[in-house]
């Protein structure tokens, strides 16, 4: 998957793809995202477009799947370690490694649980590319880890969940 012909995100074994600022090689195993699907494109392209505000950012991915997002934003100097959260240790073993294997592995932290592990304040840029029942589940927690000039990237939603979770946001400030 090339996204606006500045990132890559590539198994091992493709061979011979055109060379992008970023490359992120994900070999395909049980966890979500692989770049294919249209939420991972979408959220890849707006960190794209963060390019310079990302940098020095404490960034948090929540359902991380196989790290792509961390790892892009590890690449793009964020501030270390970016933090990564999954709820299926087969998805944290699958982000640990692919850190590893796309040489971030020290400035990705991944770690196995739910929202509860946010820590208050603390955060920059926050990355939820989850869905609608969880976003709204779990978006008291996420304002509760954001101060002022924070941002919440959100995708893994339907057009029409768009209100309902506009209105939570919203009510959140």
């Amino acid at each position: 998957v090339v996204v606006d012909g500045r990132c890559t995100v590539k198994a091992s074994f493709h061979k011979g793809l055109k060379r992008t600022k970023y490359t992120i090689c994900i070999d395909p195993k049980m966890a979500f995202g692989t770049g294919h699907h249209q939420t991972t494109t979408l959220m890849i392209r707006l960190l794209l477009g963060m390019q310079k505000t990302l940098v020095d950012k404490q960034v948090m991915d929540l359902g991380c799947g196989t790290g792509v997002l961390a790892i892009l934003a590890a690449k793009m100097k964020a501030l270390a370690p970016v933090h990564a959260i999954d709820i299926d240790p087969t998805a944290v073993r699958s982000a640990q490694e692919n850190a590893r294997k796309n040489r971030v592995g020290d400035k990705v932290k991944v770690l196995c649980g739910d929202a509860s592990l946010l820590q208050a304040g603390k955060y920059d840029i926050i990355l939820a590319n989850i869905n609608r029942n969880i976003l709204l589940a779990d978006m008291s927690q996420y304002a509760a880890c954001m101060h002022k000039g924070s941002e919440l990237l959100m995708s893994g939603f339907y057009v029409e969940d768009i209100p309902v979770i506009r209105e939570k946001a919203e009510s959140l400030g």
